[in-house]
């Protein structure tokens, strides 16, 4: 039965009321009474809140802009509770709340058509811009829960990176008291929420006056109302008047929420009083309630087609406007169809909230689907923290790994509100599992990056050292020593990466250009022997002997004298020297000379050399030299006559035989070479020991 209409009967006492002035008489008597106990009531209870507009969020205002808060705040909490109300709160009840906010200003209902995003699944960049557009474009009454919805993602995903940052310094060496941070992100919202809060309170500070007159003034027509069955004038008068007051108060302005239900029971309560003391005017009540019937008849054909209605939200908030104009539009009908017309409107009623419920379950269930999805994010994000890898390059790939999961985490949806908390708790605990290793890594990485720095920092000095020094020989294995130590030496820290690279590099490059610039030297004189020597092949080619062996013998060492005095040539053009060296040797057999003494004379320029230089190192290293060459022939010699004597019962003309003989000839003709040039070797030794012993022989004789 309509709550509007059932009052009345309860107040009336349900007797017949359809005969004489006695009983009608009665009924204001006792109606006048109980109206009188209503409205008193009435206005005991809103003058304690006439002078106060309830603000949704009110408790708000103590709201710590700059603190960071690990829990939940209350106004979250309460807000929870407020929707676990909501789930078990009567149809009738629900729309009732709902219609009275919506009554205190008619922009409330805007906030039915604003989409509540899935505010979860952003970034606190994109949670600070969409307030920003609400706070810019929306009405500020109509965005009170998104705004607070915004609020507790915001500061949900604030406190983790705070944690997460104050970790990092505290596991840095850093006390915990000295930890600051700061974020554009934090100051750009407290900036925005400022800006809301601001709106909001002047909103609601002058809507405040405007409710507590349009309350008033609603009181006021309620006891006009009342005294209407008191006035003794005549009934079509009193009954123009009831008009008039209904016109009033169809045009007296919104009421604050919290009056907004008894203040419509209380006036509702009135008027079906004036209509039962209307009885003594049938016609004009008659009109009265066949219209107020049509009417509503109207209201429950359109309910019962909202139970049809795909859009659950359209439906809703239709049937929430179905409900207002029956309260505030459309007066009583006859006592006898009051039950019936009731009935099916509210049938209608809970067949769509019974909707809401059934659907309110499937959005559970789905709930239940993403809380599955976030446990095994949660689990995937453990087994990486329980596996974190030793090295850079490894961590970056699962510090990527990491994020993606996050993100897929705040992607995949609410989960029920009951595991909320310790879904969110087990995420963040999984995520700073993984950070705790990674830090911890760094930190053992900056250890080990400053003790690289001194290593680099000695290789440097002793760059540095060698960069101007003339003594190639000495300095350029060193340097290219250092450069190979340099690159075994790991990472140092960024800061100082790039100045001493440089530094390093610039003393490298410096000392390396200085023997390029003397090699580039080198090689144009190298050149220049090349062309020399050419000239000198192509003469060579164009000799002919002329038949007097002791002059061509005298011409092909000059040439050989001419080729050694050049010097040397490019190394990729050492292949004219075997050519100079195969005409020499035709030219020597042509002029019967064999190949012991062709070498022999050709090293008489080396002899000469070494003369003139009287260099006694270089004739040491000279004489070591032809020593060992002198013993591997030796040695090879041994070796063929070895194997010679496995072939002891095989005839000479065995081509193996032939072989191993021919090698055997070959080794004693390069010992006796070998041996010629020590004798040669050791007559310029002793000669240049008689010269050096000439002045003091002299001294001794003096």
């Amino acid at each position: 039965m309509d709550s509007n209409e059932q009052k009345p009967q309860e107040t009336v006492g349900g007797e017949n009321k359809e005969s004489t002035n006695t009983n009608a008489e009665k009924n204001a008597t006792v109606s006048e009474n109980e109206t009188s106990q209503s409205s008193e009531k009435v206005i005991n209870s809103t003058e304690n809140q006439a002078s106060e507009v309830t603000n949704p969020i009110e408790e708000e205002a103590s709201l710590a802009e700059e603190k960071v808060d690990n829990k939940i705040s209350e106004e979250s909490l309460i807000e929870e509770d407020s929707d676990s109300e909501e789930s078990n709160k009567e149809p009738q009840e629900e729309i009732d709340e709902e219609n009275a906010e919506d009554a205190e200003d008619s922009d409330n209902q805007k906030r039915h058509f604003i989409p509540m995003l899935d505010y979860h699944a952003m970034s606190i960049e994109n949670l600070v811009g969409e307030l920003q557009r609400l706070v810019k474009n929306e009405k500020i009454q109509a965005i009170n829960k998104h705004v607070g919805s915004i609020r507790d993602e915001f500061n949900q995903k604030y406190n983790e990176i705070f944690e997460q940052k104050k970790e990092e310094f505290i596991e840095g060496g850093g006390n915990e008291i000295d930890f600051r941070y700061s974020s554009i992100a934090k100051r750009q919202f407290n900036e925005v929420y400022r800006e809301y809060r601001e709106k909001r309170d002047s909103y609601y500070k002058d809507l405040e006056k405007t409710l507590k007159l349009n309350l008033e003034n609603r009181l006021a027509i309620i006891e006009e109302l009342k005294a209407l069955v008191n006035v003794e004038e005549d009934m079509n008068t009193t009954y123009t008047n009831f008009k008039d007051l209904q016109e009033r108060w169809r045009n007296a302005g919104p009421v604050p929420r919290t009056s907004y239900n008894d203040v419509w029971r209380t006036y509702h309560h009135h008027v079906e009083i004036f209509y039962d003391f209307l009885h003594l005017n049938r016609e004009l009540r008659d009109l009265d309630f066949k219209h107020n019937l049509e009417e509503k008849t109207k209201l429950v054909l359109r309910a019962e087609e909202l139970t049809q209605e795909p859009d659950l939200g359209k439906a809703f908030r239709e049937l929430q406007t179905l409900h207002k104009i029956w309260k505030e539009e459309i007066g009583p009908v006859a006592k006898e169809q009051r039950e019936e017309i009731w009935e099916r409107f509210s049938n209608a009623t809970k067949t769509l909230h019974q909707r809401r419920k059934d659907n309110q379950l499937e959005i559970e269930a789905s709930y239940e689907k993403n809380l599955l999805k976030k446990q095994g994010l949660i689990a995937e994000i453990i087994n990486v923290a329980n596996t974190v890898t030793d090295n850079h390059r490894g961590i970056q790939k699962q510090i990527k790994e990491i994020e993606s999961l996050r993100e897929a985490f705040f992607k995949a949806g609410r989960v029920p509100q009951k595991v909320n908390e310790e879904t969110w708790s087990a995420f963040k605990e999984a995520v700073r599992g993984f950070n705790r290793k990674k830090n911890s890594f760094y930190k053992n990485l900056k250890k080990d990056q400053h003790e690289n720095l001194e290593k680099k920092k000695a290789l440097l000095g002793l760059a540095v050292a060698l960069k101007d020094s003339d003594d190639f020989d000495m300095a350029t294995p060193e340097m290219k020593r250092i450069q190979a130590e340099w690159k075994k030496i790991g990472h140092v820290p960024r800061k100082y990466s790039d100045k001493i690279w440089k530094e390093f590099k610039d003393a490298c490059n410096h000392y390396f250009d200085r023997i390029h610039s003397k090699r580039n030297a080198s090689q144009q004189k190298e050149f220049e022997n090349l062309q020399k020597k050419t000239e000198c092949l192509n003469r060579l080619k164009d000799f002919v002997l002329t038949g007097d062996s002791k002059k061509d013998m005298e011409t092909v060492k000059g040439f050989i004298e001419e080729w050694k005095g050049y010097g040397h040539i490019p190394y990729n053009k050492r292949h004219i020297n075997s050519k100079f060296n195969k005409i020499i040797d035709a030219l020597f057999k042509k002029l019967n000379i064999s190949r012991h003494e062709a070498e022999l004379m050709k090293y008489g320029d080396r002899i000469k050399q070494l003369a003139n230089t009287e260099d006694e190192s270089a004739i040491r290293s000279e004489r070591s030299y032809i020593k060992k060459k002198i013993e591997e022939s030796k040695a090879e010699i041994r070796q063929l006559e070895n194997n010679l004597q496995f072939f002891s019962n095989a005839s000479e003309d065995n081509p193996l035989v032939k072989d191993v003989i021919k090698n055997i000839n070959k080794q004693k003709d390069a010992l006796e070479t070998w041996q010629g040039k020590l004798k040669n070797l050791n007559i310029l030794k002793n000669n240049i020991g008689k010269e050096s012993a000439k002045p003091e022989n002299h001294s001794e004789e003096e």
